[in-house]
């Protein structure tokens, strides 16, 4: 799902092609992408391209990468880094490399070209000082934000029931500008003291997110469930309703099927599907 709004595609095995380019480091599922220079139906054929453009580079290393169900030996991925990287001119530098390039075969053909890698920076906010067993994961709440802002990135998001924190810190560290509210003050200071933690602004508002006047472009609602919070089916119908008033857009994460209350909110849903974090599995609506 998170591919089909950062790329426009519905992915079905484990790679993809495309032509627009999105820093990969922003998605949690992403692990390297490869800026193709060369393609060709063999290996001796990427190689003669090498050397006829007298490829050159200054401490480059080649990453063999196999496809998802591909089974090779370690060996023949050293044998086929080393039979490409000899034809680079420069110098190789297999600790600590300038530029990575990357081959690989997918389907019938060898494709070529600098390899970029998710930097998986944001696997540190999982260490913040406070956490709940029910908070969303890093990950998911990642893919979420890139769901909600898709490719633009200078959109207004709000979290109008930001708990801890989790997809603030996400959205932050993306450069969003996003604004989060939380009805609790113990919640809400807690989720202070994380967002200071990684060095990020104070962007949360203790207080009812009904009050807020503002204007956003996109509303990202893990809708409250009473486990810390006192809430109740009509505090949840009046969460939604806000959220049409304060959003244009929505992404909500309930534990209930909320189509009625969607619905009835002047929302139109537009995909749905299921995340699961050991027993518990959460129901996403996008809405507009």
């Amino acid at each position: 799902m998170e591919l089909k709004y950062l790329f426009n595609i519905n992915l079905e095995g484990k790679y993809f092609l495309s032509k627009n380019y999105v820093n990969i480091s922003r998605s949690p599922f992403i692990k390297n992408c490869i800026h193709i220079l060369y393609c060709d139906l063999t290996l001796e054929g990427i190689i003669e391209q090498i050397v006829l453009d007298k490829l050159e580079a200054v401490k480059y290393k080649v990453l063999y990468i196999p496809e998802a169900q591909e089974i090779i030996s370690f060996h023949q991925r050293r044998k086929i880094e080393y039979e490409v990287g000899f034809n680079i001119l420069g110098k190789c530098e297999l600790t600590d490399p300038e530029i990575t390039f990357g081959i690989t075969k997918i389907e019938d053909k060898w494709i070529f070209g600098k390899c970029e890698s998710n930097d998986r920076e944001w696997l540190q906010h999982d260490y913040k000082p406070f956490s709940y067993s029910n908070a969303l994961k890093v990950n998911i709440s990642r893919a979420l934000v890139n769901i909600a802002v898709g490719n633009n990135l200078k959109c207004t998001v709000i979290d109008p029931c930001c708990g801890i924190g989790t997809v603030l810190i996400e959205a932050l560290s993306m450069g969003i500008d996003i604004k989060g509210y939380e009805i609790n003050p113990s919640i809400g200071t807690n989720a202070k003291e994380n967002l200071l933690h990684f060095g990020y602004e104070d962007v949360i508002t203790i207080c009812d997110m009904s009050t807020t006047k503002d204007k956003f472009d996109v509303a990202i609602v893990d809708l409250p469930y009473g486990i810390f919070t006192k809430t109740t089916p009509v505090d949840q119908l009046a969460i939604i309703a806000n959220t049409r008033r304060l959003a244009n857009r929505m992404i909500l994460i309930a534990f209930d099927n909320m189509d009625a209350q969607v619905l009835s909110s002047n929302f139109t849903i537009e995909d749905k599907f299921i995340i699961s974090k050991g027993k518990f599995k959460r129901l996403v609506s996008i809405c507009t």
